[in-house]
């Protein structure tokens, strides 16, 4: 695999084993309704999802990154989105019932950051099971899943008869329907408390750690939003279902790439962005095939 880092983030690097990440225009999609099929179950539990009605939502920011703008209106349909992040126990029920190989088992390898190194890796035997490497212990099962591919959280996603969100979806959601910068409000703490697990320190060599967590946190430690959702920022990146674009009217559009999906929420890691890296609006990127130890997703419907 490649190796690729992203301009507006300086920890997002891309392992793809094929092509480096580009853009394209954007075009607003609306859920589909998921087709069922013979390995997938009967019924598709919403219990633990929340329903949106939908309506009209003012997409991205003039105050965020270049890729944020300009902000628009569009409509939403309505749809369901679970919610918590897919755990490693139900990743593991999708593996076990299905005998699915992640593309980190395929490529014998996934991206890790190196702390004592201060550089991104791609370590062997890394994958959905052991985040950090063959060496190190396995995922714990209440902690958000990673070291898996779009390609992955897609099978995951049919599998459980749903689909990934859509960006515009992900964006209405996180705001709770409304307009504001972080899930819980306009300001990064709330009385004084962390309200996510994000990355506290200026640079990649400053981890205060004052949220408790280097890593990933468990699936639900944070309160949930207004909406009723659990970690919709920081944590760990969330794969969308869209093909990455920019906003119609960027004056910087680049070229489709089909291959290249937008991620959403931001993670425990560190981002040149800072606190804007986990702002409801914030994007990012990478390629269908690369799996990190920072990235996971969640299913709607």
């Amino acid at each position: 695999m490649k190796l690729y880092i992203s301009y507006f983030s300086l920890f997002l690097v891309l392992f793809s084993c094929k092509e480096s990440a580009t853009k394209e225009t954007k075009k607003v999609s609306v859920p589909k309704k998921t087709e069922k099929s013979a390995v997938i179950h009967n019924k598709t539990d919403l219990s633990n999802m929340v329903y949106f009605k939908g309506g009209t939502i003012l997409i991205g920011s003039e105050n965020g990154e270049a890729n944020e703008a300009p902000s628009f209106e569009t409509q939403v349909a309505a749809f369901y989105l679970d919610k918590n992040l897919v755990s490693v126990a139900d990743f593991r029920k999708f593996i076990e019932a299905t005998n699915y190989k992640t593309e980190a088992d395929n490529f014998g390898d996934s991206g890790v950051f190196m702390f004592d190194q201060g550089q991104w890796q791609l370590l062997k035997g890394a994958n959905w099971e052991y985040p950090m490497g063959e060496t190190k212990a396995k995922a714990l099962d209440n902690h958000p899943v990673t070291q898996v591919s779009w390609n992955d959280a897609q099978a995951y996603a049919s599998w459980i008869g749903k689909r990934l969100p859509t960006e515009i979806e992900y964006e209405f959601a996180a705001k709770n329907g409304g307009n504001t910068i972080y899930p819980w409000g306009n300001t990064v703490l709330k009385n004084g408390k962390y309200m996510a697990n994000n990355w506290q320190g200026a640079s990649i060599k400053e981890a205060d750690v004052k949220d408790g967590f280097l890593l990933t946190s468990p699936i639900g430690y944070y309160p949930a939003s207004p909406a009723g959702l659990h970690d919709m920022v920081g944590n760990v990146w969330q794969w969308t279902e869209d093909v990455y674009a920019s906003y119609p009217g960027n004056a910087n559009a680049e070229p489709k790439n089909p291959k290249i999906r937008s991620t959403r929420g931001g993670s425990f890691m560190f981002d040149q962005a800072l606190d804007k890296s986990f702002t409801t609006t914030f994007r990012a990127k990478n390629s269908v095939d690369t799996s990190l130890f920072n990235t996971g997703f969640r299913c709607a419907k």
